[in-house]
């Protein structure tokens, strides 16, 4: 993917099918389901791609344990259908995970048990392995530094594990390589309209300042916390239909959670599940809930989050974290769509909402990302009829994302670029400067950053440290000792001078900051 290629094909087309705002998963998603159908995409995005919620979740591929405790068959149903096509076409970035519920109390074995055998059913053929209990000494080999003190056993099941924002860029590639075009930094404005119809969209590349008038069959709002604001550009009495919960996950050291085993705690104080998983060789603990009202694209914990992740991981584990041993710390936005007088986001359905304004506004907001490509799947399905195209059927169940590679282990440091790391490995060899670490405490080498910037549209510091790799995520401090190296590189592969170095390393840092507890 090269961003002055994609302007140049947005210069040359005079009339979309589709246009979609947002490039989070569901954006991503709806640009490969029409592009991969043969319909004329375009797909444009304010910031980079995954940079809102998309790039900030949990990193978990699974139906939802909690979904099944509201008794939301349906919506676990789809995602562990969802889940098990995720794993057959992205294998590089998405693998099992054994889970461990940790029993205390003398009901929790076969209460749980029973319910995650359930979970075992409705997988079918898609089930990534067998739930069993567990004695205490099966528990502490699985979880060695698992509280010990009143422990009865456990109950083992196994859910799916990714990179969140790795897989949103490999999906961008997807959807470039079926045809579509997608910009980042490039910002909707207004839509455009003819006879009361939506026929297009007002837009300003957010590099050059320059003003776009584009036109398009249908346009589509995937914008997931910023649904609002698009639908309000179309009608200024719309009434909102998001709210949001943030949701916040602490980073630790890997001796926190050693070997290869997540935990999952059913129901925290605020009725939220929480979840360690080991991730990257790190340790991700997660996540709150709490309304907010206010949508940031970098989003800030509160420190009343950061103190519940804290004392409920200690009732967890013999080793109690300090805020001293926070690595890095961030948060995301959930995009939920009201149902009625909900006051408790952690208890508002995750099911996906598609709407159709009166002059044909076609927006797609809620959900998962585990259900990515169904809501993409009925979004377009609808799109095509609003469009009245010939409709296509749909082929992304089958359809391989990019990287796929069965045995993507083999690359070792360069597995998560999967079928990537062959070509990263050759431009590796041509220069020894860019096997040259980044970070001592990480195994990124300079030649990763040539690669984003000329294979995955990376135009900022942050893009590289947050997205491209996760560094900003596992160590913000390491990420902020890093930025100057990556400013400097990136610069250079995108002809910019010694003030874009300054102000996008000053630009970073104070992202960054905001990772680091004070």
């Amino acid at each position: 993917m090269n961003r002055n290629e994609m302007l140049a094909k947005l210069e040359l087309t005079k009339l979309w099918d589709f246009i979609i705002i947002g490039g989070g998963a569901t954006g991503i998603g709806c640009a490969i389901e029409a592009a991969s159908r043969g319909y004329k995409t375009l797909l444009l995005e304010q910031s980079d791609f995954a940079k809102g919620t998309s790039g900030r979740s949990t990193k978990l591929v699974h139906g939802g344990v909690r979904y099944l405790q509201q008794g939301n068959i349906s919506l676990v149903l789809e995602a562990l259908k969802e889940r098990g096509v995720l794993r057959r076409n992205a294998p590089h970035l998405v693998h099992d995970l054994p889970f461990i519920v940790p029993n205390y109390d003398w009901w929790e074995g076969p209460f749980y048990g029973i319910g995650l055998k359930l979970y075992d059913a409705l997988a079918g053929k898609e089930g990534f392995g067998a739930s069993k209990l567990l004695s205490k000494e099966e528990t502490l080999k699985h979880i060695p530094t698992i509280e010990q003190k009143g422990l009865r056993g456990g109950v083992i099941y196994y859910d799916g594990q990714f990179d969140d924002a790795r897989l949103a860029i490999n999906m961008a590639e997807t959807a470039y390589e079926q045809g579509a075009t997608l910009i980042n930094y490039f910002k909707v404005t207004s839509l455009v309209k003819d006879d009361d119809m939506i026929c297009g969209v007002g837009a300003t590349d957010v590099e050059s300042n320059k003003a776009y008038s584009l036109n398009a069959k249908v346009v589509i709002n995937a914008t997931g916390v910023f649904t609002d604001s698009i639908r309000k550009m179309d009608d200024g009495n719309a009434n909102n239909i998001i709210v949001s919960g943030q949701g916040v996950h602490i980073v630790l050291d890997k001796s926190f959670l050693p070997g290869d085993s997540a935990i999952m705690v059913p129901e925290t104080d605020d009725g939220r599940v929480l979840f360690a998983i080991p991730w990257h060789n790190y340790v991700l603990v997660g996540t709150t809930d709490t309304p907010v009202d206010e949508f940031l694209l970098e989003p800030i914990a509160m420190e009343e989050e950061i103190e519940f992740l804290l004392k409920h991981t200690a009732r967890y584990l013999t080793k109690d974290p300090t805020r001293a041993d926070i690595l890095s710390v961030f948060a995301g936005l959930r995009p939920l769509v009201k149902s009625g007088e909900v006051e408790n986001t952690a208890a508002i359905s995750r099911d996906h909402t598609l709407n159709i304004s009166r002059s044909g506004l076609v927006t797609i907001t809620g959900g998962k990302w585990t259900t990515y490509r169904k809501m993409a799947e009925d979004t377009i399905d609808q799109a095509i009829l609003l469009a009245r195209l010939d409709f296509e059927e749909s082929v992304t169940k089958e359809l391989r994302i990019h990287g796929y590679h069965s045995h993507a282990d083999e690359f070792g440091n360069l597995e998560i670029y999967g079928s990537d790391a062959i070509a990263i490995q050759e431009l590796l060899n041509e220069d020894d400067s860019y096997n040259e670490k980044l970070h001592p405490k990480f195994n990124t080498v300079i030649g990763e950053i040539i690669w984003a910037v000329r294979k995955e549209m990376a135009r900022t510091v942050d893009d590289f440290l947050s997205r491209r790799t996760r560094i900003l995520l596992m160590d913000a401090k390491a990420s902020m000792e890093s930025a100057p190296k990556v400013a400097k590189i990136m610069a250079k592969e995108l002809g910019q001078d010694n003030v874009w170095v300054e102000n996008q390393i000053n630009e970073f840092n104070e992202i960054a900051k905001n990772y680091i507890l004070k």
